[in-house]
């Protein structure tokens, strides 16, 4: 029997694939649970129109993220903080500075968890820095610390 899987079950499928199932472990299993549906035509069709409107959002999202990404492309943020003689700062610089930078000087609103840092900045001077704004859509920024 076909059926249209509403949560993924182990060994059987994923969400919203359509699969066969045995009758027994369909009519007595999967259904009454509400695990699956009956692959109906139009069960299917509501199964098709979802998939493509999730693919539609998707790439919306995602031209939406290249668009943003281009705005951010070879920008350069300059953040003055206070540092000692050997250019070591009193303190440093996290994420939420660099976004709070960009917001400033550039009026553009980025998350702070977007921004990839290894270890906080603790050094005047240039600095790269990756932000990932959305899933395979990344970009650098150059990061001026000065006094």
């Amino acid at each position: 029997m076909k059926v249209i899987l509403k949560q993924d079950v182990k060994g059987l499928g994923k969400k919203d694939e359509i699969v066969n199932a045995s009758d027994g472990y369909a009519k007595n299993y999967l259904i009454p649970r509400g695990i699956a549906v009956e692959a109906t035509s139009g069960n299917v069709n509501e199964t098709v129109n979802k998939q493509k409107a999730a693919a539609d959002k998707k790439q919306r999202e995602l031209d939406t993220a290249k668009e943003f990404a281009s705005k951010l492309k070879d920008k350069s943020v300059v953040i003055k903080a206070k540092a000692g003689e050997n250019g070591k700062l009193f303190g440093a610089i996290a994420g939420k500075d660099i976004a709070d930078a960009i917001k400033k000087q550039y009026n553009i609103d980025i998350d702070k968890k977007k921004i990839v840092l290894d270890d906080p900045i603790k050094t005047l001077g240039d600095h790269t820095v990756e932000i990932k704004i959305y899933a395979g859509v990344a970009v650098n920024v150059n990061v001026s610390v000065v006094v």
